[in-house]
């Protein structure tokens, strides 16, 4: 054999040596290293989990008042093995079924399969659990009728009749409370994605929004897990595991159940006083706070939508309607999420930055019908003129023109359109003084940011929108071309990054880009109230087991401090309680017994509504009481409701006539909703028939 022969057959051996330690190091590989893995995975195409879901724990309020629970209902369920042995697959059953529960066929049929029998996009109402476990398709069945059905098994092989819990929200003292309770839903695709291995079941029931989702963790519980062993034929051979599921936990909230229910009530009638008194009043929002706490004793927005019809299956008409904007968006809550222009209840921001500025907070000045800004005339509100006043008598009649002034020369001697490196921005550090820019913190998903206009806002709004101004006639339609629009595109074109004249004087007054949430007001006006200090706003307050045990306690946080002088924010108590005595509040608090401050606020709104007409006003009142010592913030805003005054200050004294006991001019003794003005620290006692207290 010559030595090319040698060396081919070397080759060839080596070969063949390398493939057998592959396939044998492979072998060891599957048999060995990563046995378990795939023993595992051969047993569960063997096994079959059927999911018990666990009792969900009640959210009560401060005083134990259930504000969500659960109710016995009676479900009509199919069991898809017996049904399926039926030559016809059980189709008629079903539509027997149907018939006798005034159910749609084509709705009990979806709603029995699988979700992967079915066509992507025909998954809607689909079964996510296991095809071994009973599948409800109704809870609320009429006892009679399960009675039929139970008693006529030969007509209804594979359906029964049994009582599940039903999540219930049951309107204890007249609470909605729908954008902050939220509501439970069938677990989808998409929650299972987002689980982050929380041992999520396809067949439980989960929190989809408000303190539902917030505190799922802990009010789902563990569900009962009972472990199927089936054959090739899905025929059932044994059973595994059977586990028993362990309720959830309890939430209890700093939410008073009284309180919150009269707040739902105040807003309402906020909201249709707005429409009587000729405005579109389309929405609103309203906030009461433990100012020294950072607890949320009630919050409510309007309109609102029924938490109980989601357990019950909404219609196509009834998701439609809660985004419709013809409805005003009922899932939108105002309070959480809304962004509106704060208007004249910003002045006490612009307060502390004039004493910043150096400006005599006990001073007078002239408050005439309008200042000139460059080329711009801005008037005071009504453009009167109101002559000669203090700033405090300025904070009470709101008048505008002297804000104007002082915000105009400071934006001069910061350089105007050319700032100065080492400019003061006095107005807009006092406003970051008090974190626009932070989210209030509260446990609610979905919190809108509110949004403060200064110079990184008017650079990044630049860079974002120069390309449509500076292209305005190519990209605007017929009717934004109007002589005005045209001329503020072209503006905003060539130096809309930089903070003009009239941006800086509408920035004093609160209008302009500069927009807030109610929740945000809230604690702007709760920091003042305190003397300076800025808490995180929180409902919950403790997660206690169905023992009694608490397992978890929530306290706010201090998040900041205002930037001001202790004679600053004295100033600002003094002002606010004069706008409440002889200011733009006093009709509205008109011989009311409680000393109270605040401010009113009515935002100009640019823009028209669905129907063409011009958007009105936003109504704002912001307020703290008592005055010398205060305890709540109360922020009430009623979307296009007009004045500040007659819609939004006369629902936040019904606000105050509920917290403080007060009937007509007088405060009747132990009517108060907390004796002696302190909201419970003590957790209550848990159990779902307590009931609110009603205040004699």
């Amino acid at each position: 054999m010559n030595q090319r022969s040698r060396l081919n057959l070397m080759v060839v051996q080596i070969l063949i040596v390398s493939l057998m330690v592959a396939l044998f190091g492979r072998l060891f590989y599957l048999q060995v290293a990563a046995g378990p893995k795939y023993r595992d995975a051969a047993l569960s195409i063997q096994s079959r989990d059927v999911v018990s879901p666990a009792n969900r724990g009640l959210i009560v309020d401060s005083s134990g008042v259930p504000l969500a629970l659960n109710k016995v209902g009676l479900a009509i369920t199919i069991d898809r093995i017996e049904i399926d042995k039926q030559p016809d697959k059980g189709v008629a059953v079903m539509q027997r079924l149907s018939t006798l529960l005034k159910l749609k066929y084509s709705d009990v049929f979806r709603n029995t399969r699988l979700c992967g029998e079915l066509p992507k996009g025909q998954r809607a109402g689909c079964w996510t659990g296991s095809r071994y476990q009973p599948i409800p398709i109704t809870k609320e069945a009429d006892p009679d009728i399960a009675l039929q059905i139970v008693e006529r098994s030969d007509q209804y092989p594979g359906v029964d009749a049994a009582p599940v819990a039903i999540r219930n929200y049951p309107g204890n003292a007249g609470v909605n409370g729908a954008h902050v309770l939220g509501y439970v839903g069938p677990m989808t695709e998409n929650d299972l994605n987002k689980g982050n291995g929380k041992n999520y079941f396809r067949s439980e029931v989960i929190g989809k929004s408000g303190l539902e989702i917030e505190y799922d963790s802990y009010l789902r519980g563990i569900p009962g897990i009972k472990t199927l062993i089936v054959d090739r034929k899905e025929a059932i051979t044994a059973q595994g595991q059977n586990t028993a599921p362990i309720a959830g936990d309890h939430l209890v909230t700093s939410l008073d159940a009284r309180l919150q229910g009269a707040v739902e009530l105040a807003l309402a009638d906020a909201v249709k006083r707005g429409r009587a008194n000729g405005y579109t009043s389309d929405s609103g929002a309203a906030v009461v706070m433990d100012v020294k706490t950072g607890q949320i004793l009630a919050l409510a927005s309007y309109p609102t939508y029924d938490p109980n019809a989601f357990e019950k299956g909404l219609t196509v008409a009834q998701a439609s309607d809660l985004f419709s904007e013809k409805k005003a968006v009922p899932a939108l809550s105002r309070a959480l999420q809304g962004l509106y222009a704060p208007a004249s209840t910003f002045k006490s921001v612009s307060v502390i930055a004039a004493a910043a500025a150096g400006y005599d907070l006990n001073a007078a000045y002239n408050c005439p019908a309008e200042v000139q800004v460059g080329t711009r005339a801005f008037q005071n509100f009504e453009s009167k003129s109101q002559g000669t006043m203090s700033l405090k008598k300025a904070i009470a009649v709101s008048c505008d023109t002297i804000w104007y002034r002082i915000a105009f020369d400071e934006w001069l001697r910061d350089g105007g359109l050319r700032p100065k490196t080492n400019a003061h921005d006095y107005f807009f550090k006092a406003a970051q003084g008090f974190n626009i820019t932070q989210r209030v913190g509260i446990d609610l998903p979905s919190e809108s940011a509110s949004r403060l206009a200064d110079r990184s806002y008017k650079k990044s709004w630049y860079q974002a929108n120069k390309d449509f101004y500076c292209n305005y006639k190519d990209r605007a339609t017929k009717a934004q071309q109007t002589p005005f629009l045209l001329l503020l595109a072209k503006e905003n074109c060539v130096d809309g990054d930089k903070i003009r004249a009239g941006d800086a004087v509408n920035f004093a007054i609160g209008q302009g880009d500069t927009v807030v949430t109610p929740l945000k007001l809230a604690q702007m006006y709760a920091a003042i109230a305190n003397g300076g200090t800025i808490w995180q706003m929180l409902i919950g307050k403790a997660i206690v087991k169905t023992d009694g045990t608490v397992i978890k306690t929530m306290t706010p946080k201090k998040l900041g401090t205002l930037p001001a002088a202790p004679s600053t924010i004295k100033f600002l108590h003094e002002a606010l309680r004069e706008v409440v005595v002889s200011g733009t509040g006093a009709g509205a608090f008109a011989g009311f017994p409680v000393e109270v401050s605040g401010k009113t606020g009515t935002a100009e709104v640019f823009g028209r509504n669905l129907n063409g007409s011009l958007k009105d006003n936003t109504s704002w009142f912001a307020s703290f009481a008592p005055s010398k010592n205060p305890r709540y913030a109360v922020v009430m805003m009623v979307s296009q409701g007009g004045f500040g005054a007659s819609t939004s200050g006369v629902g936040v004294r019904k606000i105050y006539e509920t917290l403080f006991g007060v009937k007509g001019n007088k405060v009747i003794p132990g009517a108060e909703i907390f004796p002696g003005g302190k909201p419970p620290t003590k957790l209550p006692k848990i159990s779902p028939a307590t009931k609110p207290k009603v205040a004699p």
